[in-house]
Order: structure tokens, then C-alpha cells, then sequence
């Protein structure tokens, strides 16, 4: 018991960028993508929880490597190595790309409060707003981090139904393992979302930009250069596959539960944060108005990945921009050290406010920007396996056969998916 008490703890030393990242891909357009998933097609998307699994564990280990043997993020990487088109190309698809996401992820935020207590939605939104802006503006990284890896929990209530429900588990188990297409749009619409939300583009440039601020938090960067060993590599690896990991295992229950909860109960389009919250109630229904408590619980998990995911998309887009225009960056810095970094934290987050505010469907939204998730991420993985297999680069830390494979996998894998869906698309 000693023995597995200090390999556990050894465990959370690890963790860091790479946790934080994959609990940040759970978050709640991950929640409500998955969870339609599952109302919609039962068990016949199951098959891509696994299949991802070294797909997004492998781009996410090439991002990170980047920024840890180069010392600099993506952005900047692509600024020395690649043409001004090619730059603010990327730029472009990154701010897009994010801005959409974090304001679904507001408006979820929002609606998924409003499941327990009486307040108006625009004032919800604009509360989670503020108080996210104040925690990643004058928190410092080291605390935000801590703060960050606790909001993983949220996800164990999805973990925990999986096994308080009858489950059908040679079904489970068939669909898990044998990959079942349909060649419909609605089909294809919904493939592209789950891979969107979860290989995502805001992840690639977070991760290696982490893996930076994790290298100055320890000294490892001297001149620009950063000074990188074989342990420290091993760690990072490590942290990304127990993030990649978890990610994935969540992905499989909350499908697994929407599929057994919803779609056996003819719950087949989520409108709403309330059906959305109908696939936890078999974790409270022995408790008096079981209801509230699933509604409780989901909104518990949607908000708490919520301050978790909102401040990746708006710091990763920052990163991006600060790393193009040489600004000082990194959420070490206090604010008035970096003015134009924080500036675009703040902006990015007001501009996907607005998002709000339009009349679009808050949890509708969460999907539509999952899929447009799906065909942004398309180029970029396209950019990081040439990056991270460029020896000039990356030097002996450059992608070895089996990343490169993996990689070059998901980009080819990605880019099906998203012509599949507009192929079949009745124009």
C-alpha cells in the first residue's frame, strides 16, 4: 500500500501541462459533443474513443516536444521557420478557431448554472466571465496550475455512472473495437465534431507553449536556449500520455452513458443543458429528487471544466499572437510586465462573449464549434508533423518513425472525416 501511495504521488509530480491539457479536452463542448454522440448513435461511435487514443497522444507529445526543445511556441517556431502567409495563416485559423470555442463554452457555462439557480443568462455569463479574466490575469501560474489539475475530478461523476448502470457490456465491448460507419452527413457532422473537440487546435498551441513556462519555472532556459535532458523528456512524456489517457477514458464513459441513458430512452437531439444533465441521473436516483441532483452534478462538471478550458483558449491564442508580434508572455508575468499578452486574453475573451448574444443556442453551439474545430485542425496538424520531424529544428529530438506515422495518421484520418462530411452534404 506504501509502495503504491509514493508511486501515486510520484505520479502527481508529474503531472502538469500535459494533465491539464487533456482534462482541458474534456471540456464542455467535449461534454456536450460526446454526449450527443451517444444520444444520437448509441454505441456506434464508441469506436473512436480508442481509435484517437494514439492519434491525439502523439500530436499532443510532438506540440509539447516543440516547445521544450526549441523554447518557444508554435508561433514562433512558424515565424522563423515559415513564410509571413503561411504565419498569419495559422494565426488566423488559431484565433478563430479558439474565439468560437470559449464563447460556446461561456454560454454552456451559463445555461448549465442556470439548471440550479434562478438568474438571468446574461448575467451568468458575464459573472463566469469576469471572475475567469481575474483568476488568469492575477493568479500566478504555479497556483493557477494547482488550481487547474483539481477541476480534472469533475469528469469522475461520467467515470462512476458507467458503473452504476446495467450496461450491455458485450455490445460495449463489440463497438468499442469494431469501428461502425454510416455514410450519412448527420453521421460524418457528428465523427468530425468528436475529433474536433477532441484533437484540437487551441490544445496544440497550449501545450507547447506550457511546456515553456514549465522550463522558466525550473530555470531550464538560459540565453533562449533551454537545456533539455533525457529525464525531463521521460516526464513530459509521460504527463502527456496520462493526460491523453484520461482524456480518452472520460471521452468513452460519458459516450457509454449518453448511449445507455438517452438514445435506449429515445433522447436522440440535446437541445438543452437539462436533457444534456438526464444522462447522470442514474447516479442519484436512489436520493429524493434525483433529478435536481443530475442537473446538479452536470453543472457542477460544466462549470468547473469551464474555468479550466476558457483560460487554454484565450491563453493560447495570446500565446500565438505574442510570440508573432515578440511581445513578453506567459502567465508567470504580472500584468504590468506584459500589457499586450494579457491584453489579448482579455480581448479574445469579450469578443467570444458576444457570442452569447446572438441568439444561437448555447449548447447547440458547443457541437457546430466542434466540428468547426474538426476542419481548422486540419492544416495545423499538417504544420506540426513537418515541424516536429524537421532535424534542423528539433535536432535529436526530432519524431521518430512511430510519431511521425501517428501523426501523419491523424492528419490524413482528420481530413477524411471532414471531406466525408462535406461530401455528404446535400447541397
Amino acid at each position: 500500500m506504501a509502495k503504491f501511495g509514493k508511486k501515486t504521488r510520484e505520479l502527481l509530480k508529474i503531472a502538469g501541462p500535459g494533465l491539464i491539457t487533456g482534462a482541458a479536452d474534456d471540456d464542455p463542448s467535449g461534454i456536450a459533443t460526446y454526449t450527443q454522440t451517444g444520444a444520437q448513435f448509441g454505441y456506434g461511435q464508441l469506436w473512436t474513443a480508442l481509435l484517437i487514443l494514439p492519434l491525439l497522444t502523439a500530436v499532443q507529445e510532438a506540440c509539447a516536444r516543440i516547445g521544450a526543445v526549441t523554447g518557444k511556441g508554435i508561433a514562433a517556431v512558424v515565424k522563423e521557420r515559415y513564410s509571413k502567409k503561411v504565419l498569419y495563416g495559422t494565426l488566423l485559423l488559431i484565433l478563430v478557431a479558439n474565439t468560437i470555442n470559449l464563447g460556446a463554452d461561456l454560454g454552456a457555462m451559463g445555461a448549465a448554472a442556470q439548471l440550479i439557480v434562478p438568474i438571468n443568462f446574461a448575467v451568468l455569463v458575464l459573472f463566469f466571465t469576469a471572475l475567469i479574466l481575474v483568476l488568469e490575469i492575477f493568479t500566478s501560474y504555479r497556483t493557477y496550475a494547482r488550481i487547474l489539475k483539481w477541476l480534472c475530478l469533475t469528469l469522475f461523476s461520467y467515470v462512476i455512472t458507467v458503473f452504476l448502470v446495467h450496461e450491455p457490456w458485450g455490445t460495449i465491448l463489440k463497438a468499442t473495437f469494431v469501428p461502425h460507419i454510416e455514410f450519412s452527413f448527420a453521421f460524418f457532422f457528428i465523427i468530425t465534431g468528436v475529433i474536433g473537440t477532441t484533437i484540437s487546435p487551441y490544445m496544440f498551441f497550449w501545450e507547447a507553449s506550457e511546456e515553456v513556462e514549465e522550463e522558466r519555472s525550473k530555470g531550464m532556459i538560459h540565453h533562449g536556449i533551454p537545456k533539455v535532458t533525457k529525464p525531463f523528456m521521460r516526464r513530459l512524456r509521460i504527463d502527456n500520455f496520462l493526460g491523453m489517457l484520461s482524456s480518452q477514458i472520460a471521452t468513452w464513459c460519458i459516450i457509454v452513458v449518453a448511449a445507455t441513458v438517452l438514445n435506449h430512452n429515445n433522447i436522440t437531439h440535446i437541445t438543452s443543458a437539462a436533457e444534456a444533465a438526464k444522462a447522470l441521473e442514474p447516479l442519484v436516483h436512489t436520493f429524493p429528487h434525483a433529478g435536481f441532483l443530475a442537473e446538479l452534478i452536470f453543472a457542477i462538471g460544466i462549470i468547473g471544466l469551464g474555468f479550466l478550458a476558457v483560460p487554454v483558449f484565450s491563453g493560447s491564442a495570446s500565446y500565438a499572437l505574442a510570440e508573432t508580434f515578440n511581445w513578453k508572455s506567459g502567465l508567470n508575468l504580472k500584468l504590468k510586465r506584459a500589457h499586450g499578452f494579457y491584453g489579448v486574453i482579455t480581448i479574445a475573451t469579450l469578443v467570444g462573449l458576444t457570442i452569447n448574444f446572438i441568439g444561437i443556442n448555447p449548447i447547440q453551439a458547443l457541437v457546430v464549434t466542434a466540428v468547426i474545430n474538426g476542419v481548422i485542425a486540419v492544416p495545423l496538424i499538417f504544420l506540426i508533423a513537418r515541424i516536429a520531424r524537421n532535424k534542423d529544428i528539433m535536432g535529436e529530438y526530432r519524431s521518430g518513425m512511430l510519431s511521425n506515422v501517428l501523426v501523419w495518421a491523424t492528419f490524413v484520418f482528420t481530413g477524411a472525416a471532414a471531406v466525408a462530411m462535406f461530401a455528404t452534404l446535400k447541397w
